[in-house]
């Protein structure tokens, strides 16, 4: 090839091939070959057919067949093919961070012909999905005779019994088993499998068993009976290292996950699978269908490798899947069943809203100090963390922390869905976690208001002036306006809310796994500072309790800070927290006292905020909700019977989902 423009036919490319061209054009033929087959990527039947005209095309032109063989023997010997084998669709180095850096390299960096890398190669020749496609609708007759007119006629191999094709197969196959081999003996991943997986030893032999393999395939005098025994005896293997490798799951349920090692596990389980191909094409009857198989599979991997989304989700749903699980384990707790569990619920609720009274106050106070953006932020952000803290150690509540705790334990529900008794039960649970709500939320605003008034009467008192200024006062009602953009900020305010108990289940997870609440309780240095016995008391409360300080923590702490970095770069986004909403409410009624009453700004005010209160639980339920479907693998739910079952329920008792319903007791037979 004398220049780089693509030619636009098969005439063209045929007198563009150019066997002693550089390596980037004699790469670049190729590129363009593969281009003109794929044509408008719109037609399987038609690109096959122009892989047969191409065919016969070279197979009548001899002078063609001569550039063409010289060109592929150039190919073959110039590129390593078994990097394509062996470690295309493998992370470099297995590490989730590095591969994230390397797919973001591919994606955003072009590709250069100029490589002798094949994966590389491969990536620019065959990069779409369509290529799959036509790749495996080839059949056996084209395959063969394009063979035929690429292989060099080599008495030696034909001597040998092993072409080429297989030598390369059975390095790919030893590469593979080569890092199999070093992760399986990894001690992160060697520690948390079974004891009887280790005490198996299903990696010592791998290596053994491929080279028994590789000198079979190899032996000019082999039978094929051997050749099976041997390959079967290599599945076997490689069917004992997977099964090794999966008891770490069993681990992970119980000690924790870490994202790391299901990367590296899911590696291990993919280059099984590649040896178990490779196997598959290496003792083939048909060595060309099987090869055009396997290229198709590798542009299939080539398209995964190219997504950023796929590598996250398959590595992460595990660690969504025990965020989940955790949370329906304390959800549990927030669904409120009897009258005597409502009327608890209540009382906690209560408590939450006499707390968070003083959290209203003293942020109005903090405003006094007129800090700058960030800092006037960041104490708000202690005041709710403390403040939310509190709430818990002395087991109050605040409503709108509920939902995403208990999303996770209505999706796990879900599985046990099947018959009609099943729905009635669910929509049970439906309505008492709608109650929880409705008793959560009027627990806390019919208390911070009171309390609110009450506080702020008493300051006045103290002081001689208002807790806060008028022209603060009108601020509040202004900025609580239904019609104003408080509906949205109190949906991204369930956004919050929701990140906050992902960061409680992902805090949680790393203190199981890492087992930090053992080494509280038996570190040396630790029990020598604290006495066996408290620092025994100290791993335990953690162990309970750090899951809510991560989720108050973080909640205050965004609450606070996520409106001053909003400012910052002009977003104009803020929080409406139908509590602390509620609070400053009552602290701007106090100020201007009963003329409230006259003015519409109130009312509209006042009007926000059972829809912001609903807005905080449903944003937050959703997405969690959302999330436990995915973590858990819940499909196939026929949401109709559901909805159905609902309206009825409406229908029969709408006021179960308010207040619990008197049971009356059931008669015994004998009293029937």
């Amino acid at each position: 090839m004398k220049n780089s423009a693509e030619p636009k036919d098969l005439a063209d490319l045929l007198a563009a091939l150019d066997p002693t061209a550089d390596l980037a054009h004699r790469h670049l033929w190729l590129i363009y070959l593969l281009n003109w087959v794929r044509g408008k990527r719109d037609s399987v039947p038609a690109a096959v057919g122009r892989v047969q005209l191409f065919v016969e095309a070279v197979a009548a032109r001899p002078d063609i067949q001569v550039r063409l063989r010289a060109w592929w023997a150039t190919l073959v010997d110039q590129v390593d093919i078994t990097t394509l084998l062996a470690d295309f669709g493998f992370a470099p180095r297995t590490a989730l961070v590095s591969e994230i850096a390397e797919r973001l390299r591919t994606k955003l960096l072009p590709g250069s012909p100029e490589t002798i890398d094949a994966s590389e190669l491969f990536m620019l020749a065959l990069p779409s999905a369509f290529d799959a496609q036509w790749l495996a609708a080839l059949d056996e007759a084209t395959l063969n005779r394009l063979v035929m007119l690429l292989a060099q006629d080599n008495a030696d191999e034909r001597a040998g019994g092993a072409t080429r094709w297989h030598r390369a197969l059975l390095d790919a196959i030893t590469y593979c088993a080569g890092q199999i081999l070093s992760t399986g003996f990894a001690p992160e991943l060697r520690l948390r499998m079974s004891e009887s997986a280790r005490d198996a030893q299903p990696f010592h032999a791998l290596i053994r068993d491929v080279e028994s393999l590789r000198v079979e395939v190899l032996h000019a005098l082999r039978t094929p009976d051997r050749l099976n025994e041997t390959a079967q005896r290599l599945r076997e293997r490689l069917e004992s290292c997977r099964a090794a490798a999966a008891t770490v799951y069993t681990h992970f349920e119980d000690n924790g996950i870490s994202v790391g090692l299901v990367f590296r596990l899911r590696q291990l389980r993919e280059r099984i699978l590649r040896v178990r191909v490779l196997l598959d094409c290496l003792l083939s009857a048909q060595p060309a269908v099987t090869a055009a198989q396997l290229m198709a599979q590798l542009v299939m991997v080539g398209q995964e490798r190219r997504s950023l989304r796929a590598l996250l989700a398959s590595n992460s749903s595990l660690l969504a899947a025990k965020v989940a699980e955790r949370s329906a384990e304390t959800g549990e707790h927030y669904i409120t069943r009897t009258s005597a569990e409502y009327r608890s619920m209540l009382r906690k609720a209560a408590g939450g809203g006499a707390l968070m009274a003083f959290t209203t106050l003293i942020k109005f106070g903090l405003y006094a100090l007129a800090l700058s953006a960030f800092w006037g932020g960041f104490m708000a952000g202690i005041n709710y963390a403390v403040s939310f803290v509190l709430i818990q150690l002395l087991h109050f509540t605040v409503a709108t922390k509920q939902p995403a705790m208990t999303a996770p334990a209505m999706a796990a529900k879900l599985k046990e869905l099947g018959t009609g008794d099943a729905i009635e039960s669910f929509v049970d649970e439906i309505t008492h976690l709608v109650r929880s709500q409705v008793a959560a939320v009027l627990g806390n605003v019919l208390v911070v208001f009171p309390a609110v008034l009450g506080l702020a009467a008493l300051i006045a008192l103290a002081t001689g002036h208002p807790a806060i200024s008028a022209k603060q006062a009108e601020h509040v009602f202004e900025s609580l306006h239904l019609l104003g953009p408080s509906l949205f900020f109190a949906a991204f305010t369930g956004v919050l809310l929701f990140a906050s108990s992902i960061i409680a289940g992902w805090t949680e997870n790393w203190f199981v796994l890492h087992r930090m609440d053992s080494a509280l309780h038996y570190n040396p240095r630790i029990t020598g500072l604290l006495g066996a016995e408290r620092a025994a008391r100290w791993a335990r409360f953690l162990r309970e309790n750090l899951s809510g300080f991560a989720a108050n923590i973080s909640l205050g702490f965004m609450l606070g800070l996520v409106p001053a970095f909003a400012a910052f770069f002009g977003l104009g986004l803020d929080v409406r927290h139908v509590t602390l909403s509620t609070g400053q409410m009552a602290a701007a009624s106090a100020t201007l006292g009963l003329q409230v009453l006259q003015m519409p700004a109130f009312w509209w005010a006042m009007a926000s905020l059972p829809f912001l209160g609903a807005l905080n639980v449903s944003v937050s339920f959703y997405l969690a909700f959302s999330l436990a479907l995915r973590a858990q693998n819940v499909s196939g739910v026929d949401r109709a019977r559901i909805y159905a079952a609902i309206r009825a329920r409406l229908r029969t008792a709408p006021l179960s989902f308010f207040v619990p319903e008197r049971h009356r007791p059931v008669p015994t037979p004998a009293q029937g």
